[in-house]
């Protein structure tokens, strides 16, 4: 859902407009556009303490309920969610009254982007760290709703997501205020579209589909269901992911938790098929050299009894010859002795 043309050109202010709260007198710069919604223009400004995200909007309820998001948010425990809540206020120009808000400004690419350049292997903990935020936004009671990856933000090193533009975050139970049809259980399944769990966990689902298919994909007629099961099978990168999609897409996790845990089984089991698969390299056995010949040889049983058997056979000839020439000497001896005789 998109701010139509005709607000945004109400809105549509050249860098270097300087922005006076009516309240609080503060002053900001207008840098550049970041981005524009169903309710309002987001521009990067700049302040005396550095760059700022601003929201202006004709709707002073839109923007009551989206400051009251961020200021839930900052009581969430843990990492931050959402963007700092700085300032609200009025700009007044021309007689009339413009509300806006001012948060913290989350530099980095979003989720597309970032996967784009760092690789598809990022998403399973990427995607691991989202359910675990969504968890806690979920159990102060609030549905993200407009869950996508323009509406993510990757910071760091060290990498995590930040969720930023809260305007479709819906308490609990109501119908959900902003959506992107890519992203919405509705238009696929003609699911409904009220603020729950199941369907921030149905986005989910469909950004592990977006980052497969940046380009997404529309509708085919009513088929539904069984399109998104093919896109599924059709991507091989999809594969380790597939049985906690179809899960989350077909409403059958109970929490972020429950998905976010299924998610890490899918990614442990893979592994485990990586590492079971991989063949195991036998070290050949080196050739011996020809001396170790020579010395295995030597010392085997049965070739050491011959050696024994060979030298004692030596020394027996030995001694018979040493015994003739004796006997050879004494006859000889006895022989010139008869002579002289």
């Amino acid at each position: 859902m998109m701010m139509n043309n005709t607000l945004k050109s109400q809105f549509n202010f050249q860098s270097g407009t300087v922005i006076v709260g009516k309240w609080h007198k503060k002053k900001y710069t207008i840098v550049k556009e970041l981005g524009f919604g169903a309710n309002g223009m987001v521009y990067l400004a700049q302040n005396i303490d550095g760059y700022v995200a601003l929201k202006m909007s004709d709707n002073n309820m839109s923007i009551t309920s989206e400051v009251n998001v961020l200021k839930a948010f900052s009581k969430v425990q843990g990492s931050p969610l959402g963007p700092k809540l700085l300032d609200v206020d009025d700009w007044e120009l021309r007689g009339k009254n413009i509300p806006f808000y001012v948060m913290e400004y989350i530099q980095g690419p979003d989720l597309l982007t970032f996967v784009k350049d760092r690789g598809i292997s990022w998403t399973g903990i990427l995607m691991a760290q989202l359910l675990s935020d969504l968890e806690r936004i979920h159990t102060e009671g609030w549905v993200f709703g407009d869950l996508k990856p323009e509406n993510l933000i990757v910071t760091g090193p060290p990498f995590r997501i930040r969720c930023i533009d809260v305007g479709g975050t819906t308490i609990k139970g109501r119908a959900i205020k902003e959506f992107t049809e890519f992203f919405d259980r509705g238009y696929w399944l003609g699911a409904s579209r009220r603020a729950e769990e199941s369907y921030d966990l149905f986005s989910v689902a469909m950004i592990f589909m977006n980052l497969s298919y940046p380009k997404r994909f529309k509708k085919q007629d009513t088929a539904g269901m069984s399109q998104l099961r093919q896109a599924i099978h059709t991507k091989p990168e999809l594969k380790k992911y597939s049985s906690t999609i179809l899960a989350a897409i077909e409403g059958k996790f109970h929490s972020a938790t429950d998905m976010r845990e299924d998610l890490l089984q899918s990614l442990s089991r893979s592994n485990q098929k990586q590492q079971s698969g991989k063949k195991t390299v036998k070290q050949p056995t080196p050739s011996p050299k020809p001396n170790q010949f020579v010395t295995q040889a030597a010392n085997s049983p049965g070739v050491t009894n011959r050696h024994q058997l060979q030298k004692k056979k030596k020394v027996g000839h030995f001694a018979e010859t040493v015994l003739v020439v004796i006997i050879v000497a004494l006859l000889y001896a006895l022989y010139i002795y008869g002579e002289l005789l």
